[in-house]
């Protein structure tokens, strides 16, 4: 499913978080949202996945505005990772996987067999199955991103919304749940602070800064050193990834007095 982004504005306590914006993400692709802190990148996925109301504008997955959804449709079609998670009950690890199977069953309707296959094969997939039986607020950090990124796959979305999904990760499991996530076949929405995991894990970078889309492109297009010093008050220097041929960023306090792009 392709997710469209149109005139998205929002407005809380008279303070202009978001405005006029327009975020095209193709089916099956990873698209990601990049820029500074208050640039509006949580605010947007927050819409997305029904967290927060627009104050105009709409969000289409798949041509339908997912605010005329139901609750129970929006969510067999969008799962999302938020950024911030509060858990103040200790579930099993099994048990949070398995609410991510309540979109598809009915009031007080018991897992079956299949929900219970589907849970596990997503712990598999993230590597957190021998946690399955571990209360939820014994884990570490990374593991509880990990456990909740397999509760979104467990929720067999079309849509995945992803807001910094590889805070708390180190770099061997930020890699892995990105490729996870480029291999999972459904379309993604995902922030990152990260310029290099998202320049290797994107097919599409939108760029965000002050409630607005600055510019937009594949990361090589997008991740140039005047974009950089412009929206992130950075200097950098743009290099070829060896392997991937993917830009990777080298960042410096000060310009190259040599004047090396």
């Amino acid at each position: 499913m392709d997710v469209g982004i149109e005139g998205l504005t929002v407005t809380v306590a008279s303070t202009r978080l978001v405005s006029d914006l327009r975020v095209a993400v193709p089916s099956g692709a990873v698209v990601g949202l990049i820029g500074p802190n208050g640039s509006g990148k949580s605010t947007t996925l927050r819409c997305v996945y029904r967290a927060l109301r627009p104050s105009a504008g709409r969000v289409l997955v798949n041509g339908d505005d997912v605010w005329r959804l139901t609750a129970r449709d929006s969510a067999r079609r969008v799962a999302a990772l938020p950024q911030e998670q509060h858990a103040e009950f200790d579930f099993t690890v099994a048990e949070v996987v398995a609410m991510g199977r309540s979109p598809h069953q009915g009031r007080l309707e018991a897992d079956s067999d299949a929900d219970r296959e589907i849970c596990a094969a997503a712990l598999r997939r993230v590597g957190v199955r021998h946690l399955a039986r571990r209360g939820f607020l014994t884990l570490s950090g990374g593991e509880r991103q990990r456990v909740l990124i397999a509760r979104a796959l467990a929720q067999e979305p079309s849509v995945l919304v992803l807001d910094e999904p590889t805070n708390h990760l180190d770099i061997r499991h930020q890699l892995e749940i990105l490729a996870l996530v480029r291999d999972s076949g459904v379309t993604a929405l995902v922030a990152l602070h990260d310029l290099n995991l998202a320049a290797s894990a994107c097919d599409v970078l939108y760029v965000l800064d002050a409630g607005g889309v600055v510019t937009s492109g594949s990361p090589r297009d997008v991740l140039t050193p005047e974009l950089l010093a412009t929206v992130f008050g950075v200097h950098a220097h743009v290099l070829e990834h060896p392997v991937s041929g993917a830009p990777q960023l080298v960042f410096s306090s000060a310009p190259d007095p040599e004047g090396t792009p």
